[in-house]
């Protein structure tokens, strides 16, 4: 028996954020500004996030030569048999990465784990807070908001969507940064066993020179290059992600679902990070991915992300710090409980009221219900990806340019504003309803 929505007059709510339109649109310039003062404060304090050019020509280099033997890319091709010792940590190194691919959340556990113990994998504590946002995006779809705005057929398409790509990018990624752990251990580098590992001939030699370098720019650039073209054929292309997902309007009004803001909660007070209430003093660093379809966008936002996560102490340590104080269970009261719940407070069957004051909730409101991942999403069955070498070109190496800032990256006003226009539609969609 379907539930009858109870009905509540709430025009007025949409209407009153209409009226006061002007007032919002100055409140937003200003805290534009205040993300800008933020932007250039924590720019005071650089660090070095650089690729060595001696390094690069020397990959470009075993590249071209690698495209220029006659060592086929096909999978079919058969390789050289490990060695029993090499054979057993390569049963390992596909045991470990395939337990800890259960979901969201021990993926992203397992790239900070490994950021702690190896901390010249920048990759690793990039990787760990874009699965975050992955994670943060996949409950939304169950969330206080966005169903309201979407059909459950809808957000299970979108979350099969995310699932895939977060899912196929650690089982291609995580192999590696264990390749290399093991070497460590060893002494010795291991990464001619990359190619049993089905890693793409391209990365071969940048661990190599990352062994003999430890440029970090270098290896995170090629790694984010490298799972984007790996995702590219295997999942964003596919027809029924395009149509299903990618084409859809849900999905194209993207700044509606918030699957396009990329965001890192930091805290420049060391004090504040374990406080009560410490969530409301987190701000959050980041960009907007305008185009998911568009795979040179992907690579760059991805390097730009790097460099803003990296490329200034106070925004490293704040970052880091939250990410080691707070574990990840998926639901956005990880970082803002000032304005998220994890419990539901009403049913998602009442008529939605507003209760956003810009970045803060309305006296009386309730938090907005952001489930964790485990209570909006059981874990999915994965297909195997499908086998093949996305290098065939030394096309890629266009990536490898001048690591370069945004002028502005705090990120904590354009949230909220897109929040509040979350609700807007949300209120304005129930208004429709009920005028039915």
């Amino acid at each position: 028996m379907t539930k009858k929505r109870i009905r509540a007059p709430f025009w007025h709510s949409a209407k009153e954020k209409l009226l006061h339109m002007p007032e919002n649109v100055y409140h937003y310039l200003h805290g534009k500004a205040v993300s800008q003062e933020f932007s250039a404060e924590l720019a005071q304090h650089p660090l070095t996030v650089a690729i060595n050019p001696a390094t690069l020509e020397s990959v470009r280099k075993a590249l071209k030569e690698r495209l220029n033997s006659a060592v086929p890319s096909d999978p079919s091709h058969p390789l050289p048999s490990p060695t029993l010792h090499e054979q057993n940590m390569l049963d390992r190194i596909r045991q470990q990465t395939d337990r800890l691919n259960a979901n969201n959340v021990t993926r992203t556990g397992a790239y900070l784990d490994m950021y702690r113990h190896l901390p010249e994998l920048h990759w690793a504590l990039l990787a760990h807070m874009v699965s975050r946002n992955g994670g943060w995006s996949m409950t939304d779809l169950k969330g206080e908001l966005v169903p309201r705005l979407i059909t459950p057929k809808q957000g299970e398409a979108i979350f099969r969507f995310l699932e895939y790509a977060n899912n196929y990018i650690f089982q291609d990624a995580y192999p590696q940064l264990l390749l290399y752990a093991e070497s460590l251990k060893l002494g010795k580098p291991l990464f001619h066993l990359l190619p049993q590992l089905r890693i793409s001939a391209f990365m071969q030699p940048f661990w190599e020179a990352f062994w003999r370098t430890k440029d970090s720019g270098l290896l995170t650039v090629a790694l984010i290059i490298n799972e984007q073209h790996y995702i590219e054929r295997r999942i964003v292309q596919q027809p029924d992600v395009q149509s299903n997902v990618l084409q859809s309007l849900q999905f194209q009004a993207q700044a509606f679902l918030q699957l396009n803001q990329v965001v890192f909660p930091y805290t420049t007070d060391p004090l504040l990070s374990r406080a009560p209430g410490a969530g409301a003093h987190l701000r959050l660093a980041g960009l907007v991915l305008e185009d998911f379809k568009d795979l040179a966008e992907r690579i760059n936002v991805g390097k730009a992300l790097y460099t803003i996560l990296f490329g200034f102490e106070d925004l490293l340590e704040g970052t880091r710090r939250y990410a080691s104080a707070e574990p990840h269970t998926g639901s956005r009261a990880d970082y803002w409980p000032h304005l998220f719940a994890r419990i539901k407070k009403a049913s998602p069957y009442t008529t939605y009221t507003e209760r956003l004051d810009g970045c803060r909730l309305k006296p009386g409101a309730a938090p907005l219900y952001s489930p964790a991942l485990r209570d909006a999403w059981p874990d999915t069955a994965i297909e195997p990806p499908e086998a093949f070498d996305w290098f065939d070109s030394l096309q890629a190496l266009r990536f490898f340019k001048p690591l370069r800032a945004p002028h502005s990256f705090d990120m904590t006003n354009e949230y909220c504003f897109g929040l509040n226009k979350i609700e807007l539609a949300v209120l304005a969609g129930e208004h429709l309803l009920d005028e039915k």
